[in-house]
């Protein structure tokens, strides 16, 4: 891989002393740590793996405990057919107690505490592809941003250098004027040249401030932070594309979506188990003691234990759960079709990535060798031009052609760097 050319290596002369370096592994680094998305991420995943379980999906044993106590005062009016045995009491305390504790376990429901075990544990690995999905989109802007901030330090090289030639031309001018064969409507051009150029790169010192706090935002620290990026934009020219296409199932989107599919086939398979006898196991211990101070019984207890099986049919309930398998049917088929789109469209992302990217190689050594030319155009030009064997006009079209060559060559460099991104995220080999 060839770096672009050594003007780059200037960059560091346009930001202040004392600040802070960071190279593009620290910031990827950075954003990850500080990232609320991330974060928020993972919360998800430890949600997802606290539902998987048995438990949640309703195959673990149930045990309750049950206890009321109930002291009540009531009036005792009893009459019989003998009169002596009537009573009448006002007042009369009783207490009833009941105790117990019951366990049930489901035995059989047509496998639906197996299959929402299933689907449970899609719905956690699939929280981990989500996550795995965020870091790439967090990874890919941050490099985006990173690389476009080398770019319009790119463009600021540039102005300096232009300004250098400006600045020449004016010393030339004036030096003529000095000596009557030129006259002040050239040295005033030459200023209003220089000053255009100054006024021009503290506008674009403007725009690298303004993306060095996008890239600190996506960072998620201070937005006023001192940084200082002194990189080049290097392309890996190794990019294949069967190799990005292969990959392309693999993306944690793609694989997201599948397994979507998989979890609607899972609640499908659940609700159609609503359908199938239910059967289970149950048993525990009661204890019963009522005790009153007047009527016909003083005292009433009984307890032991007890164990029992369940059965549940269902018969009708007008259709629900056929509806609602249906229903499960129907977001299979979406579900399908919503993982068929996003494919469709990342194979079209990859096939204009992939253009543009092996478009932009193709432009890049033509850009070099003509900035490089036009570096030795300005040279000769501004030599000629002290001679007086040149114009001022000729000068500005030769500094013009040396600023629309490095543009040229900047943007094509970050495009085709770009494009790598972006195709490596696809092929999930970021």
């Amino acid at each position: 891989m060839k770096k672009l050319p050594g003007f780059f290596l200037l960059l560091a002369a346009l930001v202040g002393y004392g600040q802070q370096r960071l190279s593009l592994p620290d910031a990827i680094n950075t954003a990850l740590k500080n990232s609320l998305g991330i974060q928020l991420g993972k919360n998800n995943i430890n949600i997802a793996s606290i539902n998987n379980s048995y438990g949640v999906a309703g195959g673990l044993p149930v045990v309750t405990a049950t206890a009321s106590d109930v002291e009540q005062s009531t009036s005792i009016d009893q009459q019989y057919s003998n009169p002596a045995n009537n009573k009448s009491s006002n007042n009369v305390s009783s207490n009833s107690l009941n105790l117990g504790v019951t366990g049930s376990v489901l035995v059989y429901n047509g496998e639906r505490v197996v299959t929402a075990k299933k689907r449970l544990g899609t719905m956690e690995d699939q929280a981990e592809q989500q996550l795995v999905s965020r870091t790439q989109v967090i990874v890919a802007n941050v490099m985006l941003k990173y690389y476009d901030i080398v770019r319009q330090q790119g463009y600021a090289v540039t102005l300096q250098k232009a300004i250098e030639v400006a600045r020449k031309k004016l010393e030339i001018v004036q030096a003529q004027v000095n000596v009557g064969v030129a006259n002040n409507a050239d040295l005033f051009q030459s200023q209003v040249d220089l000053n255009t150029q100054i006024q021009t790169l503290q506008s674009q010192q403007l725009i690298i401030d303004q993306d060095k706090t996008d890239l600190l935002t996506l960072l998620t620290v201070r937005a006023d932070s001192s940084v200082t990026i002194a990189d080049t934009i290097v392309v890996d020219k190794a990019v294949q594309l069967d190799s990005i296409l292969s990959g392309l199932s693999q993306h944690p989107d793609i694989v997201v979506a599948g397994q979507q599919v998989e979890i609607y086939q899972y609640i499908e398979k659940e609700t159609g188990a609503l359908r199938y006898p239910s059967v289970g196991v149950n048993g525990g211990y009661n204890l019963s003691r009522s005790q009153s101070a007047a009527g016909f019984s003083l005292l009433n207890q009984n307890y032991g234990p007890f164990v029992g099986v369940s059965l549940s049919i269902p018969i009708f309930n007008g259709n629900i759960y056929k509806k609602q398998q249906q229903v499960a049917g129907i977001n299979i088929k979406t579900a399908q079709l919503q993982k068929d789109t996003l494919m469709i469209g990342y194979r079209a992302n990859i096939i204009k990535n992939w253009q543009g990217y092996t478009s932009n190689l193709q432009q890049l050594e033509t850009a070099r060798q003509n900035y490089e030319l036009s570096q030795k155009l300005v040279a000769l030009v501004l030599q000629r031009f002290q001679l007086k064997q040149a114009t001022i006009l000729d000068v500005n079209q030769a500094q013009q052609s040396f600023e629309n060559a490095a543009y040229l060559l900047i943007n094509l460099s970050y495009a085709a760097k770009a494009a790598e991104i972006q195709l490596k995220r696809y092929g999930n080999k970021l």
